[in-house]
This record gives structure tokens, sequence and C-alpha cells, in this order.
């Protein structure tokens, strides 16, 4: 056994998993930092430019500007998320920090959502009873919370592409998926989305380019949930088809309460 050569190519596997560690970790925290500009963006708290800030442009071109900003978010966020896009990438990103970069593309697409933004500030709805507005600001901050709750249910650091550098540098083999259902998601398939939903509807304050941003994005939201529900049934086949037939994809207790009104005859 040559000892010799092996030291060196451990100390050069070592810093390679450091760059790729470091590399993933700035990932994660460019994207926790866009994440929380987004909460200030869309809930004008602390952020030096929110979605009703700034020069009014055309009406025309500035809903134009908002939805194609939205939809090239979309686009990277699902295309990417895709099977034979993953392929095409592992050529070129070694698997360890693959999602990382996922994580990365989206932090960007972010960035320049917030960078372009066309404001529209023609008021929708404008909410001045104190109930009401802290009715609304409560049910902004519920959504954020549930984002945050529904990532540290599956696996928090294996979604933003931390735990793949770890695996990888502690030459952990990679286990198959296991298909699990903790609290939320035994009352709703993606409970992530719904947090998004109530958090981007939920406001005192609509504007135009606010709904523009709230509508784009749901739309997206619910095409974004169906492709990863075919992913999630090519993986778990019928186990997540099952799951489908029993809990709702975005409104929770919808089926319960369908199956309630429809009640089964008995044979």
């Amino acid at each position: 056994m040559n000892t010799s050569s092996a030291t060196p190519q451990r100390s050069a596997r070592r810093i390679t998993h450091l760059i790729y560690l470091l590399y993933s970790l700035t990932c994660y925290l460019l994207f926790l930092f866009t994440t929380l500009y987004l909460i200030g963006f869309l809930g004008k708290l602390l952020v030096p430019s929110h979605i009703d800030s700034g020069e009014q442009r055309p009406l025309f071109e500035s809903i134009l500007v908002d939805i194609l900003l939205i939809t090239l978010f979309g686009l990277q966020h699902s295309v990417m998320a895709r099977k034979t896009f993953k392929a095409r990438l592992a050529r070129l990103v070694p698997a360890a920090i693959e999602r990382a970069t996922y994580v990365l593309c989206s932090s960007l697409m972010l960035s320049l959502l917030f960078y372009s933004w066309r404001p529209i500030a023609i008021p929708v709805w404008h909410v001045e009873s104190t109930v009401a507005v802290a009715l609304l600001s409560g049910l902004f901050w519920i959504g954020w919370g549930l984002v945050l709750l529904a990532t540290f249910l599956i696996s928090h650091f294996e979604l933003f592409g931390l735990t793949q550098v770890i695996r990888a540098f502690q030459q952990v083999q990679v286990q198959p998926p296991r298909f699990i259902t903790p609290s939320l998601y035994k009352i709703v398939r993606h409970p992530m989305y719904l947090g998004f939903l109530i958090a981007f509807w939920a406001t005192p304050e609509m504007t135009v380019g606010h709904l523009v941003f709230a509508l784009t994005s749901s739309v997206y939201i619910v095409i974004g949930a169906s492709l990863e529900e075919k992913d999630l049934v090519g993986i778990f086949g019928r186990e997540y088809l099952d799951y489908q037939q029993r809990v709702s994809m975005l409104l929770p207790f919808r089926k319960a309460a369908r199956e309630a009104g429809n009640p089964k005859k008995p044979r």
C-alpha cells in the first residue's frame, strides 16, 4: 500500500469538500437573505425598495414586465427541478453541490425581480379597521411561519443543499428517499406552497402591483405543485397516489369536507 500517494489524495479530497461546503453555505445564506428581503418587499418592512415604491411607469408596460419577471423565476424554479435538466446539470456540476446551485440560481432570479420590479401603486383595497389590519398582518406572518415550519418538517438543510455536501464529506451513501407525511403534511400535501399563498394575499393595502404579484405567483404555485406531484408519483408510485386520494393539494380539509357531503353508499 502506497501511503505517500494516498495522503495527498485525501488532502485534495478534503480541500475539495471544504470548497463545496463554503460554496453551499454561501448559496444558503444568499437564499436566506433574498427570502428575508422578499418578506420585507411584500410587507414594506426594512428594505430600501418595496413592492409599491419607486418611479411609476406606464401601466400596461409595468404589468407586462412584472408578469415576465415572475414567469422567469417560475421557469427557472420548475425547469431546474425536473429530472431531465438535473441529468444534464450533473455533467457540469458535482452531485454534492447540485442542489446548492439550484438554490443559488433561485436567489439570483429573486434578486433580478427585486431590481427590475415596476411598482403599480394604484389601490385595489385599503383596510382601515384596526381589527382587520391586525388580522391580515397576522395572516401574513402566519403564512411565512408556515413556509419555514414546512421546510423543517421534511429536511430544511437538505432542501437548501447543505446536507448533500456533509454527506459527501463524510462519504455517507445516499439512501433512497422515504415517503413521510409529518404533522402538516397529513392535512395538506404542500403546506409550504399554502404558506406562500397566504403571505402573498394577506395585506391590508392591496395595490395593482401587489395584485399582479399575488395572481401570477398563485398561478405558478398551482402549476409548479402539479409538476412536482408528477415527479413524486414517479418516485413513490402507488404510495403517493393513495396520499393524493386522502389529502388535498393546497386547501386543508377540502377533501374531508367534500367526502362528508358525499358519503359513500354501502355496498
